[in-house]
């Protein structure tokens, strides 16, 4: 009786701290759902510099989400940025244009610039600003890989009229665009107007078409100047926060994201069917940084790292066939090549650099197995740095694979392949040393004999064996001929007599 009231009282309390615990995690998901209800009036701030890639998109998409469950009357996405890849600019347009609360893009602080792909991003924002000593503009897409070019990315090749790459896009913003918009009203500024650079190529007229089609339908959509949004796309125009707000490209010009809150306070915009008037005067501001995800895909994606990681995963690999059971190296680079291979597959690839990485990889790995005094293992790294060479299909700084690091990683596979190439030589130089020839003069231990036959014990296995002596267990014997797979053994000389 005693034993099952004890056993009773248990149960009693291990039920009394399961619900316990029931009821703390329930009055934490409903302080953290009232948390996040619309009550609070908070600005969400979003922080987005430099190229923009993969993780930045994942950062501003998935940031928009976050704001919108926080309850967040507003997102300000504060920009500076050279440009980056198109296919992560339009996803995050798609959140701008799809986000259930207004976006408010800020190009801040002085110094910053929204170029390239900043500006497509400026155009789909619901309130377009800027701070004083900032700008933006010089959108023309060059790349076919991908990406959106920077301001002077192409400024050492001369253009069809004798002008850098360059030129027209830095040009003084005040009359640069005045020159345009003569030349667009069929009027002279200055005495000249500016020539719009024609593609050189029908893959290139293409892809102006499609990038002035898309910017001017942002700017109908917000209300924005159009005709300067086509200048910037055709000829790298660029204006700086002044003139931006004077042509109607930007709608406000604030010195800071508490300023931006105040001078946007009362304004309407559309955030998709229906129309809000921000109330964002005095409202809380709470920064949402990015979380360990979009550090790790910040890192990941980076071509150079992700070229790293492979290369480890590569040679991991290799070391744990080439010794089975180790783990450790096939652990390690089996985690490193996956994630290089998730990184590269995020990034806009040239296939046939692809290819000859793998090629490369392949050489490499044959004369580990195979080798052949180093000829596959040279050929091997040749084909891998004239694929990492073209593996990044695009021109954007920042999504380039470093000469340095290809160096780096060419010469540690040249050292692989001579290392190898040269215990291969060796190994041809050795006498034979395996099979008949190597068992012969091994000593081992009798485990089991009886009469003529038995068993042995010789390099750390086991082996019938045969012997014109009387042995006894435990005795220590050598080995003086192998009979397929029988062993003829006799006693060591010292143990006779």
């Amino acid at each position: 009786m005693g034993t099952n009231a004890r056993a009773g009282d248990r149960t009693r309390r291990l039920r009394l701290l399961v619900w316990l615990a029931m009821a703390v995690v329930g009055l934490a998901i409903l302080l953290s759902g009232r948390s996040a209800l619309p009550a609070s009036r908070m600005a969400a701030i979003l922080n987005l510099e430099g190229a923009i890639g993969p993780a930045g998109a994942d950062y501003v998409v998935r940031g928009i989400r976050r704001a919108d469950e926080r309850g967040a009357a507003v997102v300000v996405l504060r920009l500076d940025t050279p440009g980056g890849l198109d296919t992560s600019m339009r996803e995050i347009i798609r959140a701008i244009l799809a986000a259930p609360v207004p976006v408010l893009t800020f190009v801040a602080p002085s110094g910053a610039r929204a170029a390239s792909a900043g500006t497509y991003i400026l155009y789909a924002s619901h309130v377009a600003a800027m701070a004083p000593g900032t700008n933006l503009g010089a959108a023309t897409p060059i790349s076919i890989g991908g990406g959106l070019p920077l301001p002077g990315a192409g400024q050492d090749g001369p253009s069809r009229d004798g002008a850098s790459g360059s030129d027209r896009p830095e040009r003084a913003a005040g009359d640069g665009a005045a020159k345009d918009d003569a030349a667009r009203n069929g009027a002279a500024g200055n005495g000249t107007a500016a020539r719009p650079r024609r593609p050189a190529s029908a893959m290139e007229a293409k892809l102006v078409n499609d990038a002035v089609a898309y910017i001017r339908s942002l700017a109908q959509l917000r209300g924005r100047n159009a005709d300067w949004a086509e200048s910037a796309v055709r000829e790298g125009a660029s204006l700086s926060a002044e003139e931006a707000k004077a042509r109607n490209v930007i709608d406000l010009i604030a010195t800071s994201v508490a300023n931006l809150l105040e001078v946007a306070h009362g304004r309407t915009v559309k955030v998709g069917e229906r129309s809000v008037v921000l109330d964002t005067s005095g409202i809380a501001q709470e920064a949402l940084d990015p979380d360990w995800r979009t550090r790790l895909l910040s890192a990941i994606t980076n071509p150079n790292l992700a070229l790293i990681l492979m290369m480890i995963g590569v040679y991991g690999l290799i070391f744990e066939f080439m010794n089975p059971g180790a783990l450790y190296p096939g652990t390690i680079g089996a985690i490193c090549l996956l994630l290089g291979l998730y990184a590269l597959s995020a990034l806009p690839l040239d296939y046939a650099g692809l290819g000859l990485i793998a090629l490369g990889v392949a050489l490499m790995i044959a004369e580990a197995f195979t080798p052949s005094v180093g000829i596959l293992g040279i050929g091997g790294v040749i084909a891998f740095i004239l694929g990492a060479t073209i593996l990044i299909d695009t021109d954007v700084p920042g999504f380039e694979v470093s000469l340095p690091i290809i160096a780096g990683i060419a010469a540690a596979g040249l050292g692989f392949s001579l290392l190898v190439a040269r215990l291969a030589w060796r190994s041809r130089r050795r006498p034979l040393v395996s099979g008949r020839e190597g068992m012969i003069g091994e000593r081992g231990t009798v485990l089991d004999w009886t009469g003529r036959s038995g068993r042995v014990l010789v390099a750390g296995e086991r082996w019938k064996a045969e012997s014109d002596a009387s042995l006894a267990t435990g005795e220590r014997v050598r080995v003086t001929g192998v009979d397929g797979l029988v062993l003829r053994v006799e006693p060591e000389p010292a143990a006779q007599s």
